[in-house]
């Protein structure tokens, strides 16, 4: 939904933008389409984007923004992560408000998925 001086879209670098789609598609039941091939873009994901061609990743220790998912199984989302090859950079941990646990995708964007606490 177009609201003015709402966040509307987010684009985010992809070292490789097949793997990154694969991911996401396994990972969290994605769909992407595809506008030529170094660009493809989601929507109807909590926040409409698309990924771009470039030798870059965004994570949060270098300053980038960390986008953080929902999740009503941690554990679940956890697994379903490795499964689609996503790599576990912190491990589930408690913090004030609920868990949570960061991933890298294939192209090396950092991540988090929190859910309320245990």
């Amino acid at each position: 939904m177009k609201i003015h001086g709402k966040l509307n879209y987010l684009e985010m670098a992809a070292v490789d933008i097949a793997a990154t789609k694969a991911f996401f598609s396994s990972a969290f039941d994605w769909s992407f389409t595809d506008y030529g091939a170094d660009y493809t873009a989601f929507s109807d994901e909590g926040l409409d984007g698309g990924f771009y061609r470039a030798p870059l990743s965004s994570k949060a220790e270098q300053g980038g923004a960390l986008l953080v998912f929902y999740s009503s199984t941690l554990e679940e989302t956890r697994n379903d992560v490795v499964r689609a090859g996503g790599i576990i950079l912190k491990e589930i941990y408690d913090f004030p408000g609920g868990r949570r646990f960061h991933f890298a995708e294939p192209s090396g964007n950092e991540f988090a998925v929190w859910s309320e606490p245990a």
